[in-house]
């Protein structure tokens, strides 16, 4: 009888074991990650602050949520953001775990320098992932306004409070011997700046966003829009100041302009809390980059994204569960 009744518990404990462990199934991740994923800690809930609706970070940032949420058991949502800083400041905050950032602006935050000298230096998060570039675009529907010594005397906008296209505004105007003071400044987001345009309110707007970017595409729908290009000597000089920046070529037939245009652009970063799981970061990255036609296919800036420059950021240290899986692709990146 003992011993009946030990294989019975015997045969009780493997059955436990068995449904415990499970075979797969819909919690072991699907494209994205699969089971190694789940067994890194995936299956969190991820609040994902972008930018404005006429930006490209929230019009992207939707996509990729709505992706990784189809394809792996992490949760993603999209939510609305107020530029950079406010997005790194939010996720410092624990209000969200995911936000698209600005490469300089990121670096700002993580040295303490510029938008973030007083607060000091934010450590909170690291590097999910590079995604592509973002140009510094000066748009105006005055064909007079050719440079950026044009610009002297008029009424312009330079960004939102809270983002990093202040800065970008800034570093522009510098290369040619400009501050803000030499114009009209007007502090607008992106929608505000493209209604204003269209108004007559403001000559020109800085808009900092990966091209085609839908507050220019929807204002050019209204009438002519012009791009303002940077001469090669001054662009030179920014990046040599600056080297987060690189040369950028908008074609002509983005927004129908007379002809491509010339100027600099920045990269645009998601970042993540250093608390979120390693599994959850692991299943954002390798949802989107084990499934480029489909990203690719829902919105044109999944043309853009490539490991390469996915894992090219030195000045900020990657998320475990982003280093984990730019590892199995033969890539190392500095973590903390």
């Amino acid at each position: 009888m003992k011993k009946f009744l030990a294989l019975i518990m015997v045969l009780a404990m493997t059955l436990a074991f068995t449904a415990c462990g499970g075979g797969g199934g819909a919690d072991s991740g699907e494209a994205g990650g699969g089971e190694e994923a789940a067994a890194t800690g995936g299956g969190g809930n991820l609040t994902f602050v972008t930018g404005g609706e006429a930006g490209t970070y929230y019009a992207f940032g939707t996509v990729l949520a709505q992706h990784v949420s189809d394809k792996t058991d992490t949760s993603v949502t999209a939510v609305v953001g107020n530029g950079s800083q406010a997005n790194i400041e939010d996720l410092n905050a624990g209000a969200a775990q995911l936000a698209f950032a600005q490469s300089d602006v990121m670096s700002y935050a993580y040295q303490g320098t510029n938008l973030f000298e007083e607060v000091g230096a934010i450590d909170s998060f690291s590097v999910a992932g590079a995604l592509y570039m973002e140009q510094v675009q000066i748009v105006t529907m005055n064909p007079d306004i050719k440079t950026v010594e044009d610009l002297k005397g008029r009424n312009v906008s330079i960004g939102a409070s809270g983002s990093g296209v202040y800065f970008n505004a800034l570093d522009v105007l510098g290369a040619y011997g400009m501050t803000e003071e030499d114009i009209k400044a007007q502090y607008l987001n992106f929608a505000d700046s493209a209604d204003n345009l269209k108004d007559g309110k403001i000559d020109a707007a800085f808009i900092v966003a990966g091209a085609p970017t839908t507050a220019i595409t929807d204002l050019s729908t209204g009438g002519q829009v012009y791009l303002v290009s940077l001469d090669d000597e001054h662009a030179k000089a920014l990046i040599e100041k600056s080297p987060y920046y690189s040369e950028y070529t908008i074609p002509k037939d983005v927004y129908g302009t007379p002809e491509d245009v010339k100027t600099v652009a920045v990269g645009a970063i998601v970042i993540a809390r250093d608390d979120v799981a390693e599994g959850d970061v692991y299943n954002f990255v390798s949802s989107i980059f084990e499934n480029l036609p489909e990203v690719e296919a829902a919105h044109a800036k999944g043309a853009e994204l490539s490991l390469e420059f996915a894992s090219s950021i030195t000045d900020v240290p990657y998320h475990p569960g982003a280093a984990k899986y730019f590892e199995e692709k033969g890539i190392s990146v500095k973590t903390k």
